[in-house]
């Protein structure tokens, strides 16, 4: 009989100070985690290859972050921060909005340019999105346009400084290609050129999916029986020639290597059906434990919040005791935590 949890099991301590708050001098110089055995292993994240075999297929999420973030003020003059979820056909858009009061449908925002030397005016449209939460506007213009040139880097909500050039260039993965996300896959973040072509001259494969982060990945469990929460929903693509790649590795034998929970759930969720099918949805796939994995063999990911859906999803993956204990060694070896920090490197456990 499976273990029943609840929102207390996925709890734990994290000194502040291991929070990062800066990326790693060098992308591939961060640490790695290797948790596919006991003891667990301590490594630097360039090391990667040589945990993984030949054969292997690591599937990465290629979307590319935007600068989502928003700053303005509605016609009465009151401040606005926005965060651009959803970029729709038409110049419209959904958003998170706050404002000492929320502008009705018919009102218009003006958004500034961070150095103030630009600004463009949106019309509220209403509220729209997964059950009406968002503010849905529209542009006026190409919106990914508007948004790089006004916008700001969508730093996490633990992450203290203000955006800046390295964020630009630094909260974002060496292959982004296809715009939309509202937070990175962080653990792309680790991947540099070098390290993929050593990766890939070891014969490791490379195929990849897109699902645009949403904001909804930072967003809180409130509810003690987890199986109340009701999670977020992202688009997600993947192509044929992922499908393919992945059934040659099982075919052969290899490994299919998950970089990152946004990946994870791109791949799984295709899979919901039994098969891995091609194409795109969005998706609001819900992994805790006793989930029956179909895809995902391994799995490369950050250290997740407390409380967090991601640390459950990790925890379906690999078992709770030993991703709690693997929590407890890194706490205890300084690991940094969340999406700037180190990263570890998981097995799914046995049936």
């Amino acid at each position: 009989m499976s273990r029943s949890y609840t929102l207390a099991d996925f709890d734990f301590e994290l000194p502040p100070e291991l929070i990062a708050q800066h990326p790693a001098a060098e992308r591939s110089g961060s640490r790695l985690l290797d948790g596919t055995r006991w003891p667990p292993a301590d490594h630097i994240f360039r090391e990667l290859p040589s945990l993984l075999r030949a054969g292997d297929l690591l599937v990465f999420n290629d979307t590319r972050v935007i600068k989502a973030r928003l700053l303005g003020a509605k016609a009465s003059g009151g401040s606005v921060e926005a965060l651009v979820e959803r970029v729709l056909p038409g110049n419209e858009v959904w958003m998170h909005l706050r404002a000492s009061k929320s502008p009705k449908a018919g009102g218009r925002v003006r958004f500034t340019s961070g150095d103030g030397s630009s600004s463009f005016e949106a019309e509220v449209l209403g509220r729209g999105g997964p059950e009406d939460s968002l503010f849905h506007l529209r542009f006026p213009s190409e919106p990914f346009a508007l948004i790089e040139r006004h916008g700001h880097v969508p730093l996490p909500p633990y992450i203290t400084h203000a955006d800046d050039a390295d964020d630009e260039r630094r909260y974002q993965t060496v292959f982004a290609a296809n715009p939309g996300a509202a937070a990175a896959p962080t653990a792309a973040l680790h991947f540099d050129e070098a390290l993929l072509a050593e990766l890939a001259a070891r014969g490791i494969g490379r195929a990849a999916v897109t699902l645009h982060v949403g904001a909804g990945t930072f967003q809180p469990v409130r509810t003690d029986n987890i199986a109340d929460h009701r999670m977020h929903s992202e688009w997600f693509d993947v192509p044929q020639s992922t499908v393919d790649a992945i059934a040659a590795t099982k075919a052969a034998g290899g490994r299919v290597v998950s970089v990152g929970t946004t990946t994870l759930r791109a791949l799984e969720s295709a899979a919901a059906g039994g098969t891995l099918q091609a194409g795109s949805r969005d998706t609001a796939i819900f992994i805790t434990p006793g989930f029956d994995f179909k895809v995902i063999d391994v799995l490369v990911t950050n250290f997740h919040l407390p409380k967090s859906t991601l640390l459950m999803l990790v925890s379906a993956l690999a078992g709770h005791d030993r991703v709690m204990g693997l929590y407890r060694h890194s706490i205890e070896h300084g690991y940094r935590f969340f999406s700037y920090g180190d990263a570890m490197l998981l097995e799914r456990a046995a049936a």
